[in-house]
């Protein structure tokens, strides 16, 4: 049996595959920093898209929607201001938006601008 790392990680390719399909630019998978996670970062026409996915295999653990906590929300916007700072990104001049991308089974809900810069 695969660990969650090992199938959340194939579920996050599945969703990088999705963006790919609807003409996003991926640019980072799994971007890292200080204990926080961004699982895709995306161009999408002239927009910076930080990217949460979730997976549920069934509705057992609820929707993989309602997954993304507050906390998490903030943890991804300082990770995301920590990307552009460190890949030279004007932080005031480059449009950005945060998506999330819910996996139930096989099937793809994509909220776009589903939360904001907190």
């Amino acid at each position: 049996m695969q660990n969650n790392r090992a199938i959340g990680g194939a579920y996050e390719q599945y969703a990088a595959n999705y963006l790919v399909q609807a003409g996003y630019r991926i640019v980072a998978l799994n971007y890292r920093v200080r204990q926080a996670e961004i699982d895709i970062i995306a161009y999408d026409h002239e927009f910076l898209v930080f990217i949460e996915v979730k997976y549920r295999k069934n509705l057992m653990s609820g929707h993989p929607l309602e997954a993304i906590t507050q906390n998490k929300k903030t943890k991804i916007c300082r990770a995301a201001i920590a990307y552009m700072q460190s890949h030279g990104i004007s932080v005031d001049g480059t449009p950005i938006r945060f998506d999330v991308i819910g996996i139930l089974g096989d099937e793809i809900s994509h909220i776009k601008n589903a939360f904001d810069y907190k």
